[in-house]
């Protein structure tokens, strides 16, 4: 079925984007922040794959679950948003990692005062 992948992309955003609300990680606490740093890594990943394309290493196979829209010879529609897909959910991990020392020591203060 064509559109699948795009569909499992947005969707895995979308739960990406859940959880960034419910914690304030990366989008809900610093939307321009996040914005530029997902362009700026999607253009980053974009040009890698340009190049990959250019000296035949990657090629874009056949699958009935993509849209068979290509943005340029073997890069299919759905390379772009995988790529921010990519982004976010790294910046996300990467927001949560960095906080999770913070509630352990908040855990250990509410263990240390009974509350």
């Amino acid at each position: 079925m064509p559109g699948i992948y795009l569909t499992a992309i947005l969707v895995s955003a979308a739960g990406i984007a859940a959880l960034d609300a419910r914690w304030r990680l990366a989008a809900w606490r610093s939307p321009g922040r996040t914005a530029a740093a997902i362009a700026l890594g999607t253009a980053f990943f974009l040009a890698w794959d340009a190049v990959g394309i250019a000296t035949g290493v990657f090629v874009k196979g056949d699958s009935p679950l993509l849209l068979g829209v290509d943005l340029a010879p073997e890069l299919p529609i759905e390379e772009p948003f995988f790529l921010a897909f990519l982004c976010y959910l790294a910046l996300v991990v990467w927001a949560a990692a960095r906080r999770l020392p913070l509630l352990r020591e908040d855990r250990r203060t509410l263990e240390e005062t009974g509350a």
